[in-house]
């Protein structure tokens, strides 16, 4: 059951970035034509850039636990494809449990700043939507990071596997 919980959460994470790379380059693209082909528009297509950046930030934060899983973040693996099995485990065990303590520290960070943004009620100035649409992105991201460092720590998932089987993940 658990599986079946993650693909259907990679699944759903995948779709989104891959809308929100189409709908960002989209925008841009837009934006760029109207600046060259009608200037005088341009000031009408202003909430473009903003929307945009939105969806950068959450096209990054809802990144990052699919980057974990598939071994794509920044390793030492020189130095840790050199160890001995054993203490390869304890070292995954290591990084594993700190990056799920860092994970939870920035949750509780940004969702201490959403929460703040929420109560001041700021908005973006072109868009005229809460702030927190953007900063929302933070713990979000960090909870689904933070759950792949969970699931390595249980047993459930295992990145540096894939990397020693010298699959293309």
């Amino acid at each position: 059951m658990l599986r079946t919980a993650m693909t259907v959460l990679r699944t759903f994470e995948r779709n989104i970035i891959g809308l929100l790379l189409i709908a960002m380059s989209a925008g841009y693209v837009v934006n760029v034509l109207v600046r060259v082909f009608a200037p005088s528009q341009s000031l009408h297509f202003a909430w473009m850039e903003e929307a945009t950046l939105f969806m950068l930030a959450w096209l990054v934060f809802l990144g990052l636990g699919l980057t974990l899983e598939k071994g794509r973040h920044i390793a030492m693996t020189a130095l840790y494809g050199r160890m001995p099995a054993g203490v390869q485990r304890v070292v995954a065990f290591v990084i594993n449990a700190v990056g799920l303590v860092f994970c939870a520290y920035l949750t509780k960070v940004g969702y201490d700043f959403a929460r703040f943004i929420v109560n001041s009620g700021q908005t973006s100035p072109t868009l005229d939507v809460s702030m927190v649409w953007l900063y929302a992105a933070l713990p979000v991201g960090f909870v689904l990071l933070g759950l792949r460092y969970l699931l390595e720590l249980v047993g459930v998932e295992n990145r540096f596997a894939l990397a020693d089987r010298g699959q293309d993940h």
